[in-house]
């Protein structure tokens, strides 16, 4: 597994390439904003009005994200010694907080025109107008998103998003005058409580996202599943557990796991082969290990092995333990210690987790149990 292309860009070139888009996001919202303001307001059309309040919206997001750019791209501090890099998902929550009050204000809006309504008068020029700007919103959305992606920015990504779901709202405002012009039917305020609807949905579902994000989500299980992979692939490890990554903001990954080396080992060996998986790590996945935790497997004594070998097989075949590691047996002075991993599936864990140490001390009445129930936070 390679790094991504937006791995490769550096944090002032990434913050360039947000700057850039954002800037051509504001200029051409702005315009098309105006554009729509004046048809809206001498064609005496809520839609269309409503649809230049949703292009302004949209020129506000992309200040937003130049903003969150520029304060997360900070150098890290003594107050802040990881950065500033999440300061990116609160502008992501600003963002979908000014696209829910577009949302509320236009439902407000719609509903007043339904009660209280009003004729439209289209021309043949403002049409055209409005066609021309669904072809620049469509192109606009690509770009945006198309570049968020490519720099892993999740603000760039919602703004694109809103932009492509703009144009879905332009073509209904289009489809409506058609309409109106053609058969005389008014359908303008119905529509857009339909959009105002669709609005607040896509803004609920990026602020669940992001709030998602602000408050510690799982990591995706394919860069889980690659870094232990990987770990597990060099000399002398036989098990990479507790993989625990913490998100300090887009491709700022710090985070700690456990492997399993064998008991002969020496520190020297150990600390040459924790060097080469931190360097690995992060040359291949842009992922900084901190901390790299030993497990020593017994290697030499065959009693423990057998006492590890029996003790997996009673204790992974009760329901909702999905593992255990960290497996270590001192023959000499009777202790065992293990993790045992329990599914948060379980309706109680730590009735599970009691039951299976139980278990061990049942078969093993003479050793001292030392368990720790372990959480599955990663694939």
């Amino acid at each position: 597994m390679g790094t991504d292309d937006n791995q490769s860009i550096s944090v002032a070139e990434r913050n360039r390439v947000i700057v850039k888009t954002s800037i051509i996001g504001i200029g051409t919202n702005l315009l098309l904003s105006a554009t729509k303001a004046v048809i809206g307001l001498a064609s005496n059309s809520i839609a269309i009005l409503l649809d230049a309040v949703n292009n302004l919206s949209d020129a506000f997001s992309s200040v937003v994200t130049i903003i969150g750019a520029k304060l997360a791209g900070k150098k890290p501090d003594k107050k802040h010694p990881y950065g500033y890099g999440r300061v990116e998902y609160l502008s992501e929550s600003l963002i979908a907080a000014v696209i829910l009050y577009a949302g509320i204000t236009s439902l407000v809006e719609s509903v007043r025109k339904i009660i209280h309504p009003e004729t439209a008068d289209y021309s043949t020029l403002s049409l055209l107008i409005v066609a021309g700007a669904v072809v620049i919103k469509l192109l606009l959305g690509l770009y945006v998103k198309r570049t968020g992606k490519k720099v892993n920015s999740g603000s760039l990504v919602d703004s694109g998003t809103e932009a492509l779901f703009d144009v879905v709202v332009s073509l209904s405002v289009l489809l409506s005058a058609i309409l109106f012009i053609g058969w005389h039917v008014s359908v303008e305020a119905y529509l857009g409580v339909i959009i105002a609807v669709l609005i607040i949905r896509t803004s609920i579902l990026m602020l669940r996202s992001t709030v998602s994000s602000i408050l510690g989500q799982r990591i995706d299980s394919k860069l889980t599943k690659g870094i232990k992979a990987y770990v597990c692939q060099q000399f002398g490890v036989s098990g990479a557990y507790d993989l625990s990554l913490h998100d300090y903001g887009p491709d700022r990954l710090i985070g700690s796991l456990h492997i399993e080396v064998p008991d002969t080992a020496t520190a020297a060996e150990i600390d040459q082969l924790t060097r080469l998986i931190q360097d690995g790590v992060y040359a291949e996945f842009h992922v900084t290990l901190a901390t790299i935790g030993i497990y020593s497997v017994n290697t030499h004594d065959t009693v423990a092995a057998d006492i590890r070998a029996k003790v997996t097989q009673m204790v992974t075949s009760r329901q909702y333990v999905m593992q255990i590691h960290g497996f270590h047996a001192d023959t000499e002075r009777k202790k065992i210690s293990l993790d045992i991993v329990v599914d948060y599936a379980a309706p109680n864990r730590k009735a599970v987790f009691e039951a299976a140490i139980a278990d061990i001390q049942q078969t093993f009445p003479d050793y001292q149990i030392k368990a720790n129930m372990d959480a599955y936070i990663s694939d």
